[in-house]
C-alpha cells in the first residue's frame, strides 16, 4: 500500500530539505514514544521512515516517482467516479448478467450454470471488468457458483431481475402517456 510522506509529514511535494527537517523535528518530538502526552510509537516510526526517504536525494526521486504515478491514479480515479455513465453502463452490464443467468436457469433448471468464458462471451465484457460485476452479483446474493464451478441465478437473483423488469415496464408506459 503506498504511503503519502508528504501527506503523513504536512508539507508540499516541493518542499526543501530545511523544511523536511523543521517540520520531522517537530513531528519527532510530538511522537516520540518517550513523550508521556502525546508518545505514539506507531506513529513515531512511519514519521522516520517518511522523513528517512525524503532527506536522501536518491531516495527521494525514486518515491517522487512513485508519489506522480499515485497522483495519476487518484485523479483518474476522480475521473470515472465523476463521469455518470461508468455507473449507468455498470448497472447496464449487471441487468445483462442477470438476464443471461435468468434465461438459462428458466431454458434449463436442471443445469443452469455458465461458465466464466462462456459468460464473458455472451455479455461482450472483458475478464477483467466481469469480475467486479461477478463479485457485486455474487456479494448481494443473486447469482452463485454451483456443484460444476459455473455461476447460476439464484432465487433472489429472479426477484431482482422481475422487479427491474416491472419497473422498466412501468416507465415505458409512462414515457408513452405522455
Amino acid at each position: 500500500m503506498f504511503v503519502d510522506y508528504y501527506e503523513l509529514l504536512e508539507i508540499s511535494p516541493n518542499a526543501n530539505s530545511e523544511t523536511i527537517e523543521r517540520v520531522f523535528r517537530y513531528f519527532a518530538m510530538r511522537y516520540h514514544p518517550d513523550n508521556q502526552d502525546t508518545g505514539d510509537e506507531s506513529r513515531f516510526s512511519e514519521i522516520l521512515e517518511a522523513h528517512n526517504v525524503l532527506k536522501d536525494p536518491v531516495k527521494r526521486a525514486r518515491y517522487d516517482i512513485q508519489h506522480k504515478d499515485h497522483l495519476n491514479l487518484r485523479t483518474e480515479l476522480i475521473g470515472e467516479a465523476s463521469n455518470n455513465t461508468t455507473i449507468e453502463r455498470d448497472v447496464a452490464i449487471q441487468a445483462k448478467l442477470l438476464s443471461l443467468l435468468y434465461v438459462k436457469r428458466r431454458q434449463d433448471v436442471n443445469n443452469p450454470g455458465i461458465g466464466d468464458t462462456e459468460i464473458e462471451r455472451l455479455s461482450g465484457c472483458p475478464r477483467e471488468h466481469l469480475e467486479f460485476h461477478l463479485w457485486y452479483l455474487k456479494a448481494k446474493g443473486w447469482i452463485g457458483r454451483i456443484e460444476n464451478g459455473t455461476f447460476a441465478i439464484t432465487v433472489e437473483g429472479i426477484d431482482r431481475a422481475n422487479s427491474e423488469h416491472r419497473r422498466d415496464t412501468t416507465i415505458r408506459l409512462l414515457d408513452h402517456a405522455g
